[in-house]
C-alpha cells in the first residue's frame, strides 16, 4: 500500500494522493533530481485482478502518446517505470500544472459568463486543432469539467488521456469502450471515434460550465440538449454550441478547425459589420447581447392620393359654383367620374392616414422573436417564433397594388416566412440589406 513520503524509483517522493479508484491511483510528488525539486504527478496503474488487459493497454498507450505530445497547454510526459514489488505497479510521469478542474470550480459555486465561455472554447480549440491535425490524429475521447485545468496563470489545460486513441479505428477490430456518459457522442460508444467525438464532448463541457447542469441531467428533445432556456446566451453562441453537440454527426462540425473558425465568424458578424446604416434611415435599433429591438417608422404620405385629393376638391367645387340644378348635376356623366375619383381619393387618403400611424416593431430574444403591427400605438397584430428554429434570414418582397413589387426582409423558419412589412413600401433597397446584416449579425447566422 502506497503511503505518503514514500520515495518511487529512488526519486519521487509522494507528497499527496490526488484520486484513488480501482487498481489506480494519482499522486502529488517531488522530483528529487531536479534544483530546485519540481513537483510533477504520478499516475499509478496496479496489475492484478481488478485490472482488465484493456486497461494496461491504454495505460501503455497513454505514455506512449504523451511522449510524442508537444504542446503549452498538455502537461509535459516525464517518465514511465515498472515497479515489481509483491504487486506490479506502472507508473506515469507528467508535469503538474497548479490550479483548479473545471469540476472543482463549479462544485465551489463559481459561476461562468459568456465571455468565459468564448474564451475556454478558443483555448481548448486551439488544443484540439493541434491534437487533430497530428498524422495520424490524437483524439483524446475524454473531455469533461475534471479534465480541464483551470491553471493560476489562468490558462486552460487538458490533461488524462488515458481513453487517448492515435488511430484510426478499422472495420472489424475489437475496440475499449471508454468516455463519460452526458459527454460522450453515441458514435464513441460504438467504437467509431472521430475528431467530431471530441468536439462534442468539448461541447457538453461548456454547455455544464455555463448552465451549471451536467449534460446528463438536462432534458432533451431528439437526443439534443435543451440547454438554451437555462442560462442568457446570445444566439449566435447557443447555435454554436447547439451544432457542437449535434447527435448526428454528419450535421456537427467534422473538424476543430472549422469551429474555431465559425465561432470566430459568429463574433464578427455581430460586433464588425460591414453593411453602414442608411444615412437617411429612420429606423431605430437597439442591439443588446441579451435582445435585439427593431423598430420600423410609419410609412409617408403617397403624393399621388395627396395629389387626387387635391384634384377632386377642386372639381367638386367647380361643380358647387355651377347654377345647375341638383338632377342636372347629378345625371351629368361628368358627376359620376367626380364621385368615382372622390372615393378613390378618399381610400387612398385613409390607407396614408393609417399607414402613418401604423408602426412594426421587430423584437429577438435567445429564445423567441416576435413581429408586431401596431396602429396609434396600441392596436396590433403578432406574429410569433422560435430563434433557433430560424433557418435563414434573408431580402424577401411583397407586392403592393397594381402588382408593384417592394423589397422586405423575410425570417424562414422551415417552410414558414415572415416579413417584417405588409402591403407598404416601408423599407427602401439599403435599408434592407442593412437589416437583414444586423439580424443575421446578432443571430449568429454566418
Amino acid at each position: 500500500m502506497l503511503q505518503a513520503e514514500q520515495t518511487l524509483q529512488n526519486r519521487y517522493q509522494l507528497r499527496r494522493r490526488l484520486s484513488q479508484r480501482a487498481g489506480r491511483q494519482t499522486w502529488l510528488a517531488e522530483d528529487s533530481t531536479t534544483q530546485p525539486e519540481k513537483l510533477v504527478v504520478v499516475k499509478l496503474l496496479t496489475f492484478s485482478d481488478q485490472v482488465q488487459w484493456d486497461n494496461l493497454r491504454l495505460f501503455e498507450r497513454e505514455a506512449q502518446v504523451l511522449r510524442q505530445l508537444k504542446h503549452p497547454r498538455i502537461p509535459k510526459y516525464h517518465d514511465y517505470f515498472c515497479i515489481d514489488d509483491q504487486v506490479l505497479w506502472f507508473g506515469l510521469v507528467q508535469e503538474y500544472i497548479p490550479g483548479w478542474s473545471l469540476k472543482e470550480l463549479l462544485a465551489q459555486g463559481e459561476i461562468f459568463t459568456e465571455t468565459d465561455g468564448h474564451a475556454m472554447a478558443k483555448q481548448l480549440l486551439d488544443i484540439l486543432i493541434y491534437l487533430h491535425e497530428l498524422n495520424p490524429p490524437v483524439l483524446h475521447r475524454d473531455i469533461k469539467p475534471s479534465n480541464v485545468i483551470w491553471g493560476k496563470d489562468r490558462r486552460l489545460y487538458l490533461i488524462d488521456f488515458g481513453a487517448v486513441q492515435d488511430r484510426a479505428a478499422h472495420e472489424g477490430a475489437t475496440f475499449t469502450v471508454v468516455g463519460t456518459y452526458g459527454y460522450a457522442p453515441l458514435e464513441q460508444f460504438g467504437g467509431r471515434a472521430t475528431p467530431a467525438s471530441d468536439l462534442y464532448a468539448l461541447g457538453a463541457t461548456l454547455i455544464h460550465v455555463l448552465t451549471g447542469i451536467a449534460p446528463a441531467d438536462l432534458p432533451q428533445k431528439d437526443s439534443h440538449l435543451q440547454f438554451a432556456n437555462q442560462v442568457k446566451l446570445h444566439p449566435g453562441f447557443v447555435r454554436w454550441l447547439g451544432r457542437l453537440t449535434d447527435p448526428n454527426l454528419e450535421k456537427r462540425f467534422s473538424m476543430a478547425r472549422q469551429a474555431l473558425e465559425t465561432l470566430q465568424n459568429t463574433n464578427a458578424a455581430s460586433t464588425g459589420l460591414t453593411q453602414p446604416r442608411p444615412l437617411k434611415s429612420r429606423i431605430q435599433l437597439k442591439k443588446l447581447p441579451d435582445r435585439l429591438e427593431i423598430t420600423i417608422p410609419a410609412y409617408r404620405f403617397d403624393g399621388w392620393y395627396i395629389l387626387a385629393l387635391a384634384s377632386l376638391i377642386v372639381l367638386v367645387y367647380g361643380f358647387l359654383t355651377l347654377d345647375l340644378p341638383l338632377s342636372s348635376l347629378i345625371e351629368s356623366p361628368i358627376f359620376f367620374l367626380c364621385l368615382g375619383l372622390l372615393m378613390v381619393g378618399l381610400v387612398g387618403l385613409a390607407k396614408s392616414i393609417i399607414l402613418k400611424f401604423r408602426q412594426t416593431y421587430v423584437y429577438f430574444n435567445s429564445q423567441t422573436f416576435e413581429i408586431e403591427w401596431r396602429l396609434f400605438g396600441v392596436w396590433g397584430r403578432r406574429r410569433r417564433g422560435q430563434v433557433l428554429a430560424i433557418d435563414q434570414v434573408c431580402r424577401g418582397e411583397i407586392r403592393g397594388v397594381g402588382k408593384k413589387v417592394f423589397p422586405t426582409v423575410t425570417i424562414a423558419v422551415g417552410i414558414q416566412e415572415y416579413t417584417l412589412t405588409s402591403f407598404a413600401p416601408e423599407l427602401a433597397e439599403a435599408e434592407c440589406r442593412w437589416l437583414v446584416q444586423e439580424i443575421r449579425g446578432w443571430l449568429g447566422l454566418t
